[in-house]
């Protein structure tokens, strides 16, 4: 064989293995691309399916707290243990990749197994709390806001009551035994919004909270500067949000209680004697008048031992700015709806005589 077809044979030889080691390149690179594609696709669809939610069919809700500091895996943790995702990791990636892993706000949710992880997410991103309201209006008694949270549903009745005889997170005073309800007129009237689930103990105090927030630094200041001790002040604002209608009056009813104690007069509101009787009774009889009772301001010269409803800001206010006068006596006018004050027993019976008319 001559030295050039010897040349020729190994150059066809190692051209052949090198189109067939390239063959077996691309073989390998195509299998390991379908292996990857498969891969990728299987793992798409597993993620797919970890979103997904738990039961289509179930729509019932399930309250879920999320504390404040919790991290994304606490929460999806949480929803992990209720059932209400199908794994944990995924919940993590979903959030991590819709970059809200850090935007998961604390509060009470409404969840069920119908959503998938993509609404969770969502709900909780934008806080979408589940909450309850309701209202107390300006002079509510502890006992009518308790039987108002059992009626909406938010709280039992006969707890809220236990927890108010003790609660009082704002009068720094001594504690007096006569008092009824400690939280008295330390609740503040306003429209609340509290999460499902929220207690007896958590409204209170929330309640509470709210007072102390509209009891402002200026207010405090006017305090200090009545000469009444904030207790007493509550108690006088008290007085005056039962008593009156008319915004106007409530400087002059507050005059008239601060005349009557400068003057060692027994202040004979009908507000506390309702407040004795536990409903608002529009005529009082003088066995009414008579009833024993510490809380009984006719009986009894100077402040009732404690507030007889919670006050609104206007009537605190009054309380703290109240109108220049020497009125002693004040009678309701069924005509006007509000008052008419006299200085002197005579023009006070006077009046009484003319509204009779």
């Amino acid at each position: 064989m001559k030295p050039n077809r010897l040349l020729f044979f190994f150059d066809a030889v190692s051209g052949k293995g090198a189109r067939n080691r390239r063959l077996l390149f691309v073989f390998l690179i195509t299998g390991l691309v379908l292996l990857l594609s498969g891969l990728i696709i299987g793992g798409y669809r597993w993620y797919d399916n970890r979103l997904a939610s738990v039961e289509p069919s179930d729509a019932k809700l399930l309250i879920v707290r999320v504390k404040t500091g919790m991290t994304t895996s606490d929460i999806a943790g949480i929803l992990a243990d209720r059932n209400l995702i199908r794994d944990k990791n995924a919940f993590l990636i979903a959030a991590k990749r819709a970059g809200l892993d850090k935007s998961l706000q604390a509060g009470e949710y409404e969840l069920s197994r119908k959503m998938d992880v993509h609404q969770m997410i969502e709900i909780m991103a934008k806080g979408k709390t589940a909450y309850s309201q309701f209202t107390v209006p300006e002079g509510f008694t502890v006992e009518q806001i308790a039987s108002l949270l059992e009626e909406k549903g938010l709280g039992d009745k006969k707890r809220f009551l236990a927890l108010a005889e003790k609660y009082a997170p704002f009068d720094k005073e001594p504690s007096r035994p006569e008092v009824k309800y400690r939280a008295e007129g330390y609740l503040f009237p306003d429209t609340y919004r509290i999460s499902k689930g929220a207690g007896e103990e958590e409204i209170l105090q929330t309640m509470a909270s709210e007072f102390q927030r509209q009891f402002t630094p200026e207010l405090q200041a006017k305090v200090r500067a009545s000469g009444l001790s904030l207790h007493d002040v509550i108690v006088l604002a008290s007085l005056i949000e039962r008593e009156v209608q008319l915004a106007r009056e409530r400087p002059m009813v507050a005059r008239v209680f601060l005349n009557r104690i400068r003057l060692g007069m027994p202040l004979q509101s009908c507000a506390t004697i309702q407040y004795i009787l536990g409903y608002p009774k529009e005529e009082l009889t003088i066995a009414d008048t008579q009833l024993p009772s510490p809380y009984n301001t006719y009986l009894h010269p100077g402040m009732p031992p404690g507030p007889v409803a919670n006050p609104g800001l206007a009537s605190i206010q009054a309380a703290l700015a109240p109108a220049e006068g020497d009125w002693l006596y004040f009678v309701v006018d069924g005509k006007t709806g509000g008052h008419r004050f006299s200085r002197t027993l005579a023009e006070h019976e006077a009046a009484i005589g003319q509204i009779g008319k």
